[in-house]
């Protein structure tokens, strides 16, 4: 039986080693007592702040503007699927389906329909996932509401906003105005649903109860419920389990 060379087996170790480091998922959230929480840089100097073509969701009076970055493929890396690309640039940065629209959007810019004016949803750095109008609450309570799931601070310390911070839930008027969050700090947003018949928002979060940096079996589960009859979006706790 043939021996493998001893230079073959490190180089097999060292390319193992990498990819388990490669795969493994960073933590969305640092807690470093030497460290005091800033505001994220957003300053990737390869990137081009864009809109795609404003979108008119039906029933409302506005048009919504998304900004987010101009997609530059080098090579086999994509940081997105475009539906939309000439020469290893994206130039379609959101997705629009009944009423949500989905991405990774630094903003939303709100136009009144007749107006010229526009107006950023936040002044703040952001990083939208999504945004969905509820259709159904319009209709029943007269509130044209949107619902927005992002991340708002750099939880893992690392400068920048990306999909490795906490994501929250967060709701607006249709204009941008009014703009709220709704989950609890250092809280991960899992899910959310309306629930038509109450007129309930319906969401659950998950807190690093045990500080190990991740979001696992052994941390807590929350349970929480907004009322959208009323307009003062109050947040209630309820407990299923």
């Amino acid at each position: 039986m043939k021996s493998i060379p001893l230079f073959f087996v490190g180089m097999a170790a060292i390319l193992l080693t990498s990819c388990k480091e490669e795969a493994a998922e960073k933590p969305k959230v640092t807690y470093d007592a030497a460290k005091t929480e800033k505001a994220p840089t957003n300053t990737d100097t390869t990137q081009i702040e864009i809109a795609d073509l404003p979108i008119h969701i039906p029933g409302t009076n506005y048009l919504i503007h998304p900004v987010g970055d101009l997609n530059i493929y080098t090579g086999s890396s994509r940081k997105y699927e475009s539906a939309s690309a000439t020469n290893d640039i994206g130039f379609t940065i959101s997705n629009y389906s009944e009423g949500e629209i989905t991405g990774y959007l630094r903003n939303l810019k709100f136009q009144l329909i007749g107006s010229d004016s526009i107006k950023a949803l936040s002044e703040k750095p952001l990083l939208i996932q999504s945004a969905t109008f509820l259709k159904t609450v319009a209709e029943k309570t007269k509130q044209q509401i949107m619902v927005y799931a992002l991340a708002d601070v750099d939880t893992n310390q690392d400068g920048k906003l990306d999909t490795n911070d906490i994501k929250s839930l967060y709701l607006s008027e249709i204009g941008g105005g009014r703009l709220t969050k709704m989950s609890a700090d250092m809280q991960e947003l899992i899910d959310w649903n309306i629930s038509e018949f109450q007129n309930r928002l319906y969401f659950r979060t998950i807190e690093d109860t045990n500080k190990n940096g991740e979001f696992d079996k052994n941390d807590v589960m929350h349970y929480h419920y907004i009322d959208l009859n009323s307009k003062d979006w109050k947040v209630s706790d309820y407990n299923p389990v």
